[in-house]
């Protein structure tokens, strides 16, 4: 069985695109796509992703405190962050909501998959 995976994106294209990266690689299985913090959440706890790629802003709950909430339910889903930024105090708080690494956006294509396996434990 794959790296079971969870992304959490408000910006429908760019999510497609993960999900066209992540389709890939076969040691991945996408498990659902969330639009809002809020969704992440609920399918974070239904879905039981072993990674969970999660944008830093999104409407309704954004991705720290999405981050903050899924990690305080499950120990065990490993949550990578998503950003446009790397600006030191996003890094920061996502490193203080229980995020396990953080990927900005223009990095992506060439690291995402490696940091999903990475984070995971495979």
């Amino acid at each position: 069985m794959g790296v079971r995976v969870l992304i959490a994106d408000d910006h429908r294209l760019f999510a497609e695109a993960l999900e066209a990266i992540l389709a890939t690689d076969d040691r991945i299985e996408l498990v659902g796509l969330a639009s809002d913090g809020e969704e992440a959440v609920r399918l974070a706890g239904e879905r039981r992703p072993d990674v969970i790629l999660m944008d830093i802003s999104m409407p309704l709950m954004d991705g720290i405190e999405a981050a903050k909430a899924i990690s305080s339910l499950d120990r065990e889903v490993s949550i990578l962050i998503l950003t446009g930024s790397n600006a030191r105090s996003d890094v920061d708080a996502a490193r203080q909501a229980g995020a396990a690494g953080y990927v900005t956006k223009d990095r992506i294509a060439a690291e995402l998959v490696e940091a999903i396996i990475k984070v995971a434990g495979r």
